[in-house]
């Protein structure tokens, strides 16, 4: 049963998120045992959102027999998973509030908007809004809690990853989730313009990371920049042809992943310029 729950709760991106705000937080300067509070608060309101998510999915999930989701399949009840959603949630706050009132007001808004995603907003034109939001809270919630200002890029560059994250997250179900009544903002935008709509914000995203911090752009910022001008054409011809094109979005969202993955490492190495 725990495993059930374990997967009810999204943790693939559930572990990446979590990881990531305690790297940053051991990147600008948190001492660990505050770099694992920081990891905590962002993993309790991951696990909240990941709960909560699956628990508004299950009759969808249901009705497209994904066995994989432990709600759908009968796994785990509701009822666990909402206890469980609540208990994240109030952890959150609690655990947040040890950092003092602003660095908390900014983790409950993640929280907020990520839980105002999974309803109502997931299956309107602000889907990707949470995304945006709740994905520039994260590095200011990490500054703030240290105490230190967020710069401004660092925050416009978490919200820009975020909202190309929720594009590249949504093209391998877009058939899905369609059929069971969603239309979130890439469902609108179709799977082309979606995997465009991905590929654009990751790459902006990898120019604020790389132009932000003081200073010429380094070496490695560089290098990411011009990976990233490769691996997107890569992703997007590797589709191309009448025959191959349902597997368009496939090669683009390998292809968004591999951009998200170097834009995590150049904010970590930004997170570090701002404490070198």
């Amino acid at each position: 049963m725990l495993i059930g729950y374990v997967r009810a709760a999204h943790p693939e991106p559930t572990a990446v998120v979590t990881a990531v705000a305690g790297l940053l937080a051991l990147a600008v300067g948190h001492r660990p045992g505050s770099a694992a509070l920081v990891a905590a608060t962002v993993g309790a309101s991951q696990l909240s959102i990941g709960w909560g998510n699956d628990l508004l999915d299950a009759d969808r999930d249901a009705a497209v027999r994904r066995t994989d989701k432990p709600l759908a399949a009968g796994t785990v009840s509701r009822r666990g998973v909402t206890t469980a959603a609540t208990v994240a949630a109030a952890a959150t706050v609690l655990l947040a509030l040890t950092f003092g009132p602003l660095p908390a007001a900014v983790a409950v808004t993640g929280l907020g908007l990520g839980l105002a995603y999974n309803w109502p907003l997931k299956a309107t034109a602000l889907s990707v809004l949470p995304y945006l939001v709740s994905f520039a809270a994260l590095p200011a919630f990490v500054l703030l809690a240290l105490p230190a200002t967020p710069p401004a890029w660092l925050v416009v560059a978490g919200g820009l990853l975020g909202a190309g994250a929720h594009f590249a997250n949504a093209l391998p179900d877009l058939a899905d989730d369609v059929a069971t009544g969603v239309r979130g903002t890439p469902h609108r935008l179709g799977a082309d313009r979606s995997a465009l709509a991905a590929a654009a914000l990751l790459l902006a995203a990898t120019a604020v990371l790389v132009l932000g911090p003081p200073g010429p752009p380094s070496w490695v910022g560089l290098a990411a920049t011009a990976a990233v001008l490769v691996v997107l054409p890569v992703g997007w011809y590797a589709g191309r042809g009448s025959a191959a094109a349902g597997r368009r979005p496939v090669a683009m969202f390998r292809a968004v992943l591999v951009v998200a993955l170097l834009d995590v490492a150049l904010l970590l190495a930004g997170g570090r310029q701002l404490v070198s």
